[in-house]
């Protein structure tokens, strides 16, 4: 059924074609079909072929219904025009009627229902109207009652399948209504959230601070003249220090998942652990060369960890994307305004191939060089390879401005 349904939206022409077919097939078997004489429905049947006027009539009636969901106005306009032809050549039977119920019923499944009320009573007063004046029989004959009873059922038919769709639209646009609603909410919730944790902090640091900031000014005071109280003023900083940070523990704790890994416990990675840093990738296969000039320069910490990050990130790309063989050079130097990581690969003997599921790391480290006020260059190398180089900003020492 999905499969026919999907073909059906692909080629809507064709079920157009195939329901205008079966009821022309329909058409035919009743057009065979003569009641002898006018006894209701107790009458015996009599067979006879329908003449060549009728073969027409419902030949063109059938192919009307092909337009049927393009032109339902004019489809409908034509079948009944037809039927009434049909009926005004003496044919008691009046198959082309079979036309007008589903030209009717297509009417009223695309259109409003004060329209199908209209257009449904205009038709079955016009084809019950013409079957009374050209029917042989009384006006209450069994023809007439039927194109009165079919007509009024295609019209009922088409209005139903018209309110389910319309009531299977608005189900589906309410559940997309409250999905959308349930994330804004959701949304919401987690702003909320987050400012209250904020607060929190915000709260929590500003009384601790506030008051290791009154107890370092005593302990400053009275160092000289009263140790004793100094020491005791010096043991409240390291109690409100302590206050201070178990409580910024339980506020920040919240903010974790329950698969988060533990807060790490050793320093920040610096430029002080290039050296370990350049050993794991050379004891992964990757030849590298460092070059620091003379010592490894002493740097803030965050301006550290982003030129930690920055080598990590280009030998990683270099050892997932360079070619077979490939080398990487390192090289690490201090100018007067901040310090310059350079990240160099000859680009091996293979082609460059992207790994699956990369695209992010060079994102990340211009990101993070650049929250620190520094640029990021990387770019293809003249000749094969590729290039990483981060200058980050550092405030010179008294020493090294003198």
């Amino acid at each position: 059924m999905l499969r026919a349904r999907c073909w059906s939206r692909a080629h809507p022409t064709g079920p157009d074609v195939g329901i205008a077919l079966a009821v022309l097939i329909c058409m035919f078997g009743t057009a065979f079909a003569h009641p002898r004489g006018h006894r209701g429905f107790t009458a015996p049947i009599e067979v006879h072929p329908p003449g060549a006027l009728g073969i027409v009539l419902m030949t063109l009636a059938a192919a009307a219904l092909v337009l049927r969901r393009r032109r339902p106005r004019s489809v409908l306009l034509v079948t009944v025009g037809l039927t009434v032809l049909d009926l005004a050549v003496g044919r008691p039977n009046a198959p082309v009627a079979f036309t007008v119920v589903v030209a009717l019923f297509t009417l009223a499944a695309h259109t409003d229902r004060p329209t199908t009320w209209r257009v449904g009573l205009l038709t079955m007063g016009v084809l019950t109207a013409a079957a009374m004046a050209f029917g042989s029989g009384p006006w209450y004959s069994q023809q007439n009652l039927g194109v009165f009873a079919w007509t009024g059922m295609g019209a009922a038919a088409g209005d139903a399948v018209r309110s389910r769709r319309a009531f299977i639209d608005a189900m589906r646009e309410r559940a997309e209504r409250a999905e959308r609603t349930r994330e804004e909410e959701a949304g919401r919730r987690v702003a909320e959230e987050r400012l209250r944790i904020a607060r929190d902090l915000h709260d929590v640091v500003a009384h601790h601070i506030a008051l290791v900031n009154v107890q370092a000014g005593v302990a400053a005071h009275v160092m000289d003249k009263r140790p004793d109280q100094a020491k005791e003023a010096l043991a409240h900083v390291r109690e409100a220090s302590r206050s201070a940070i178990d409580e910024l523990r339980a506020t920040v704790g919240l903010l974790r998942q329950s698969g988060d890994p533990e807060a790490p416990t050793e320093p920040a990675p610096g430029l002080a652990q290039l050296d370990a840093l350049v050993d794991t990738f050379r004891s992964a296969g990757l030849p590298v060369r460092c070059l620091v000039a003379d010592e490894a320069p002493r740097l803030p910490a965050a301006v550290g960890l982003a030129a930690y990050r920055v080598v990590q990130e280009a030998l990683t790309n270099v050892r997932k994307h360079a070619g077979t063989g490939a080398g990487a050079e390192v090289s690490v130097v201090r100018t007067p305004t901040g310090i310059e990581v350079t990240v160099l690969d000859d680009g091996g003997a293979g082609p460059r191939e992207p790994a699956p599921g990369g695209g992010h790391g060079l994102l990340g480290m211009r990101e993070r060089v650049t929250a620190l006020g520094g640029t990021l260059v990387a770019e293809p190398r003249y000749g094969g390879g590729f290039r990483v180089q981060a200058i980050l900003p550092v405030q010179p020492r008294e020493g090294e401005r003198a």
